[in-house]
């Protein structure tokens, strides 16, 4: 019997925060249906995004980026992937820089500027989105703008990938071990105690069952 593979790929520099614990719920999730995992940190690996050399789009072409440094074996990888998951933090109204400039490299290559042909990606697969962000939900949602930053690559990975993307927030996040050596008025550091006791396990539950989805899907295809 094949088993899946879900692969997870870490766009925070801090691996065992919020946002490595929630990937690592969802492949918790995946790996309790039998699913091999892989999770990947992108601050360990040395790359640029897009150089825009267009060797993608050549008539003929190998539908794969061009460029040879430490992201090449992964996007390798990920085009025999049966889910993929995102996590980035919100640091500045936005996904991190790996983050931005691994999608960069990982869908660009699939979109061809052809109406007839949106995706060349080998096969339809489910992915996620998980982000973590240390303002409140409301907060959140009243920026429009922060929402609307997030909507392009999951706008291209339901294209590139063929699915619309499962989604999870995580709200008011806790930041750091010890607050009593940082500025935060703006924040409640109690509250954010709070919320990591009694929100974040709700949160990590979502993301291990985005992973049992995952599987299931898989395993009845």
């Amino acid at each position: 019997m094949t088993k899946m593979k879900v692969i997870a790929i870490n766009g925070s520099p801090r691996k065992n925060w919020n946002t490595g614990t929630l990937l690592s719920k969802v492949l918790e999730g995946a790996a309790s249906q039998s699913a091999e995992t892989e999770l990947v940190n992108l601050y360990d690996l040395q790359y640029k995004g897009c150089t825009s050399c267009f060797s993608c789009k050549k008539i003929d072409g190998e539908r794969a980026c061009a460029m040879n440094d430490d992201l090449t074996p992964l996007l390798e990888k990920l085009r025999t992937a049966d889910a993929i998951v995102f996590g980035s933090p919100i640091y500045f109204m936005s996904v991190t820089a790996a983050m931005g400039a691994f999608m960069e490299r990982f869908l660009f290559p699939y979109s061809i500027y052809s109406m007839e042909i949106p995706s060349v990606f080998p096969r339809k697969i489910p992915s996620g989105f998980l982000y973590t962000m240390n303002i409140k939900k409301e907060q959140a949602e009243m920026m429009s703008f922060l929402m609307a930053s997030l909507k392009p690559f999951e706008f291209f990975t339901e294209m590139i990938l063929g699915e619309k993307p499962e989604i999870l927030y995580s709200y008011n996040t806790y930041q750091y071990s010890d607050y009593s050596r940082y500025e935060h008025s703006i924040f409640s550091e109690p509250e954010k105690a709070k919320q990591k006791k009694e929100q974040f396990p709700i949160d990590c539950e979502q993301a291990f069952q985005m992973g049992v989805k995952f599987a299931s899907q898989f395993h009845s295809a």
